[in-house]
């Protein structure tokens, strides 16, 4: 289990790596910010001063090569469009992503193993059939137009939820219901399969001879053997909730990292792009070990691998 581990975070560390290359030099694709914070009249030795005081005037190896430098200490720099380092502005946004991600997960997860589990009771059932389509709408709707909807019904009609800002509990309900309405869909499909599997093994039908609860057999026996394809899925969807988070925070006007991000790319605010890149990829690869750990856990075969 250790060597999968090890090997787990080498690849990692060897994807971190090409992403610091890649959104270095990616970002800087974008043109030159003296063009967005400069009038269109400005003087060309003003224009000179600017790219000089923000290292934009030299090679792009040497902008790179001082970029890895102060990474190694943490310094991304200061924001030209908020003059604040670009770590506290990430950090100071990552909380507010992490809860929208967590609750939507979480309920998600929920919805998606109680669903799935009542559906493989009975397959090919009128339940059965009723959530497959319900799982299937959910995986296909888009956020952005899901988004968009709930805050016309839910908040312009009927005004029973704000639209967007940050508050109160209620702030929340929209923007993690429509997150986790996707990934849901997804886990009810998922489980549903896992657990119709699961449901047809030897050991069930020897729990059923044993004359153990249907409720048993399927929330304790089935569900734990079903779970490896579960995880699987969980840890894509949550992962993937990164881009969806993008859309969600935009719309519901969440000061999460999306939001910043967006706002970073449209003002070309290198510094802000790159801490909130390489922080998010640090964030995804250790959900991604934690799931690896977890999935080990659970398959012997893994384990002792």
């Amino acid at each position: 289990m250790n060597g999968y581990v090890t090997k787990r975070m080498l690849h990692s560390l060897i994807s971190m790596m090409g992403l610091i290359i890649l959104v270095f030099f990616l970002s800087r694709l974008t043109g030159n910010p003296s063009d967005l914070y400069l009038p269109i009249d400005t003087p060309a030795d003003v224009r000179a001063a600017f790219s000089q005081a923000h290292g934009f005037d030299d090679p792009m190896i040497v902008q790179f090569g001082h970029f890895l430098a102060n990474l190694v200490h943490l310094d991304f720099g200061s924001s030209m469009r908020l003059e604040r380092p670009a770590l506290n502005l990430v950090l100071e946004a990552f909380p507010v992503s992490l809860t929208l991600a967590v609750l939507a997960m979480a309920l998600a997860l929920v919805i998606a193993i109680v669903a799935g589990s009542l559906a493989a009771r009975s397959p090919n059932g009128v339940l059965d059939r009723f959530i497959n389509v319900i799982s299937l709408c959910g995986a296909s709707v888009p956020n952005f137009w899901l988004a968009l909807v709930s805050v016309l019904v839910f908040a312009v009609w009927m005004r029973w939820l704000p639209t967007s800002g940050m508050g109160g509990p209620e702030y929340w309900v929209l923007p993690v219901i429509v997150l986790a309405v996707r990934p849901c869909g997804l886990l009810a499909q998922v489980v549903r399969g896992s657990m119709i599997s699961a449901l047809s093994s030897a050991y069930v039908k020897t729990a059923r001879a044993k004359g153990v609860s249907q409720r048993v057999i399927v929330f304790v026996h089935a569900l734990r053997n079903a779970m490896l394809p579960i995880i699987t899925v969980a840890g894509d969807q949550a992962s993937g909730m990164i881009n969806g988070a993008v859309v969600v925070e935009v719309i519901f006007g969440l000061p999460g990292i999306g939001r910043l991000m967006m706002e970073s790319i449209q003002y070309r605010d290198f510094a802000v792009i790159q801490a909130g890149v390489i922080l998010t990829a640090c964030a995804i690869f250790l959900l991604n070990i934690a799931i690896d750990l977890a999935y080990a856990l659970l398959d012997p075969r893994i384990k002792h691998a």
